[in-house]
């Protein structure tokens, strides 16, 4: 049996990870600004992260949920305080895509409709409901069509109000990420964000904060949507809350209801998985990494502006988008090959800059400096 063949993927293979950085099997060491999509949060094998999980595993590692984890009260404590929304109530699944599933769903119990809107440039998952509000039709197979999701343009707030206006008593759920990471770090306004929560406030609708990418503390709040100075009533979370174990979650705020047998899961909230996301939470509370992000989100910012040839500059804390107006494939290779530097994209012209929330000046004084040197080479930029 071979691979399913669905990945690009570089010639390289790593094997070990410490930090920001990691090494191939040949001894190469690699700068990690990317965070394999944005998932390493407090650094690859960080000691606690390691230690957690090994001594959770020497115990115990799984059972069901049909039981008293009692790790996942402890985690729901840590994540009201690092959250900053104590009251809401914490669900715990294995992906992001699975949250978006179960937010969605729950969107739906709550209201008894079936309506969503989502927003041109949304990425929420690759899965049944999830991928239906996703705009990319090129991930959407025949059986995930339906009628039940419209996209509106995104950070348009007449275009909002004029749908609500017409459709509003349809309306489950507004599904929107803070900030929108595959279609190249495009940051949705205070203002826009507001409108949501007052359409849904007033039309009785869910609103639906999808933090999978632009949570965690990334932009410098741990909900990217706080610096709009709002509430959602659902926010779903996951790639850095376990630094690389499958966690996932929502929290969702106290009037929106549970009963028993509306959501569940296999993996979700599992010993191991707690484990990791404690770990992670604890680091961060610890170390003050949502600060620290907003901090070198700030200096990389500055710094990035003496890149040549760059068309836009994005993104809030350590969630940076670098558009260029010429293909960045060529430019991505040799930050790999040459420089040993990993970084992310967004369609052809944009480069994403995701890394661990607690790198210092060094790894962004050395991602800037190898930016600088390939986008004055011709040869990378055709200009």
């Amino acid at each position: 049996m071979e691979m399913f063949d669905v990945y690009p993927l570089y010639d390289v293979a790593i094997v070990r990870g410490k930090g920001s950085r990691v090494w191939d099997d040949k001894g190469n060491e690699y700068l990690d600004m990317y965070g394999g999509h944005a998932v390493i949060s407090i650094g690859h094998t960080a000691p606690e992260y390691v230690e957690a999980i090994e001594s959770q595993l020497s115990q115990i590692g799984f059972y069901s949920n049909s039981v008293v984890i009692k790790r996942q009260a402890e985690l729901a404590g840590l994540m009201g305080r690092l959250t900053g929304k104590p009251d809401y109530n914490l669900f715990l699944v294995s992906t992001g895509a699975e949250a978006n599933e179960n937010a969605l769903k729950l969107a739906s119990f709550h209201t008894g409709r079936s309506k969503v809107v989502a927003f041109r440039g949304a990425f929420h998952g690759r899965t049944s409901l999830a991928v239906s509000a996703t705009d990319n039709p090129a991930i959407v197979a025949p059986v995930n069509e339906t009628e039940n999701v419209v996209f509106l343009p995104f950070d348009d707030e007449q275009a909002l109000r004029e749908y609500f206006d017409a459709h509003g008593a349809e309306v489950a759920a507004v599904i929107v990420e803070g900030i929108q990471g595959v279609a190249g770090i495009r940051v949705a306004s205070d203002g826009f964000l507001r409108a949501v929560r007052e359409l849904c406030d007033r039309f009785g609708a869910v609103f639906v904060a999808d933090s999978v990418q632009c949570g965690c503390g990334r932009t410098g709040r741990y909900f990217s949507h706080d610096w709009a100075g709002v509430d959602a009533d659902i926010y779903t979370m996951a790639k850095g809350i376990g630094n690389g174990f499958p966690v996932a979650a929502l929290a969702i705020a106290p009037h929106i209801k549970a009963r028993h047998g509306m959501l569940g899961t296999t993996f979700g909230g599992s010993y191991l998985a707690c484990a990791a996301a404690i770990a992670v939470a604890e680091v961060m509370l610890r170390d003050e990494l949502t600060d620290n992000a907003a901090r070198m989100g700030d200096y990389m910012l500055e710094r990035l502006k003496e890149v040549p040839n760059v068309k836009e500059l994005r993104g809030r804390g350590l969630m940076i988008g670098i558009e260029f107006p010429f293909d960045t494939a060529g430019m991505r290779r040799r930050l790999v090959y040459e420089e040993r530097i990993f970084v992310g994209s967004a369609g052809k012209h944009t480069i994403r800059l995701l890394p661990a929330l607690n790198i210092g000046k060094s790894e962004a004084d050395r991602t800037v400096d190898a930016l600088i040197k390939l986008a004055s080479d011709r040869e990378v930029t055709g200009l």
